[in-house]
């Protein structure tokens, strides 16, 4: 089902259970769109209610992006920081407009993002954690620069990340990857991480191993 009346275009498949439903919130990588990771939403457990929502940036010939991902000769890849924060926050109101609209747990919102989705997930994650609870982070890394506010003067007790990354990743490098875990330890954040033999893509027993953590979680 489609929906536009919210800020963000977004799929939705309804729970199973008619009010306060555990809320997922999927977020796309770069160049995709909601029905990318929506195709996971079968094998996801029938009591969460799904969002699976469209990047605002769109690109040619077809796809979307959260942020401009840059290429020149000076600074050779770059990310456009700005436009980051700017889909940073406008997942955030997203969150709050979805939990006022739908039958769901305000109290119980997950996210799971993939590459530049899952760059946006940490961000919110830790910029507003009292939005959400637990992160499903899927080839993607922290990017400090657009994380808002002090992190040393948030209480981030409530969230839960799963992270995982394929080792021969040859869009981000896994090396990027590696370094979550250190520092959300340095946060004393709950989570675990993952890596498994393949590039920049979910392998099957990475989803069968979020799907069990997500399924315990909600």
């Amino acid at each position: 089902m489609e929906n536009k009346s919210l800020s963000l275009q977004h799929l939705i498949r309804e729970s199973s259970l008619s009010s306060n439903a555990p809320l997922l919130i999927m977020l796309h990588g770069y160049g995709s769109d909601e029905n990318d990771l929506f195709s996971f939403s079968a094998e996801l457990p029938e009591e969460l209610f799904i969002i699976s929502v469209k990047a605002p940036y769109p690109m040619q010939p077809f796809g979307n992006a959260w942020y401009a991902i840059n290429f020149d000769n000076e600074k050779g890849k770059w990310s456009d920081n700005e436009q980051a924060k700017q889909s940073r926050d406008l997942i955030a109101n997203f969150i709050d407009e979805a939990v006022t609209k739908y039958p769901v747990n305000k109290n119980n919102v997950s996210l799971l993002g993939f590459s530049q989705g899952c760059i946006l997930s940490f961000a919110v994650a830790l910029s507003f954690p009292e939005k959400v609870k637990n992160i499903v982070a899927l080839s993607g890394y922290v990017n400090q620069d657009i994380i808002a506010g002090n992190l040393k003067e948030k209480d981030y007790s409530n969230l839960d990340f799963y992270c995982s990354h394929g080792s021969v990743d040859q869009v981000i490098p896994v090396q990027w990857a590696q370094q979550t875990s250190p520092f959300l330890k340095q946060l004393n954040i709950k989570h675990s991480y993952s890596e498994f033999p393949v590039g920049h893509g979910v392998a099957p027993q990475n989803f069968y191993e979020f799907r069990e953590w997500l399924k315990s979680r909600v």
